[in-house]
């Protein structure tokens, strides 16, 4: 009787320790592939629309080692915005200017300025590739005021520019952030220095002339002087 309960309780272990199997390396792994983690932050591309020979971000895209994002664009079945006038220098040394400018927020294929003197028509510069933020103006006026306006093109049109650019430009009441602006040349300082010799050169011979006139011309014209004031003779004693 005693053997028969003693094998009967061994039977039971044995059947519980069969039942029961260690964990598979595979499950621990499992497990830890359900903990949540948190999502990496995005890159931006070093993509910069105001800097001149700026790659474009798909091109930085697919040269960088890790993923990077780029600034949203629009459409390129519609006209690009109007780019963004920046700092106009002028050299009053060989009557140039150097234009900057941001690019707008959509697909640019190429720039070109425009450039108003007076009421006239405007003169269109060189088409320039889309990398491009910074050109020179030659053979400005000395003395003479301009505008100057950004156009951006692609496939589908060109951005808008105010009409005869001036109106919303800078410096004519308009928005500050534009695609247009006004320029004023200044005289060259030669210019300058040669109309200050020919003012001072003025002055001197004007000045000589008076004193000629003053010292030779009445005396020999017999200009009248003033009668002296003599004195009365003295009484004889």
């Amino acid at each position: 009787m005693l053997r028969s309960l003693c094998l009967l309780r061994l039977l039971v272990a044995f059947s519980f320790i069969s039942r029961a199997q260690p964990l598979a390396p595979q499950d621990f792994e499992e497990e830890e592939d359900e903990i949540p983690r948190s999502p990496l932050r995005p890159v931006f591309c070093d993509y910069d629309r105001c800097r001149h020979l700026q790659v474009p971000c798909l091109e930085l895209q697919r040269a960088s080692p890790t993923a990077c994002l780029c600034p949203g664009l629009s459409s390129p079945a519609q006209p690009p915005a109007p780019p963004r006038l920046g700092e106009v220098r002028v050299a009053a040394e060989d009557s140039s200017a150097a234009v900057h400018w941001c690019a707008p927020s959509s697909p640019v294929h190429q720039y070109w300025l425009l450039l108003w003197e007076g009421s006239g028509a405007p003169q269109r510069g060189p088409a320039l590739n889309s990398t491009v933020r910074r050109t020179e103006l030659k053979g400005l006026k000395p003395g003479r005021a301009y505008v100057v306006c950004v156009v951006a093109a692609n496939e589908a049109g060109e951005s808008s520019v105010p009409e005869a650019g001036g109106e919303g430009s800078e410096g004519s009441g308009g928005p500050a952030f534009g695609p247009c602006g006004r320029m004023v040349v200044p005289p060259r300082p030669l210019t300058l220095l040669h109309a200050a010799l020919g003012v001072g050169a003025a002055l001197a011979l004007l000045s000589c002339g008076a004193l000629v006139w003053h010292f030779f011309l009445r005396q020999r014209c017999g200009c009248p002087r003033r009668a002296r004031a003599r004195a009365p003779p003295a009484e004889g004693l």
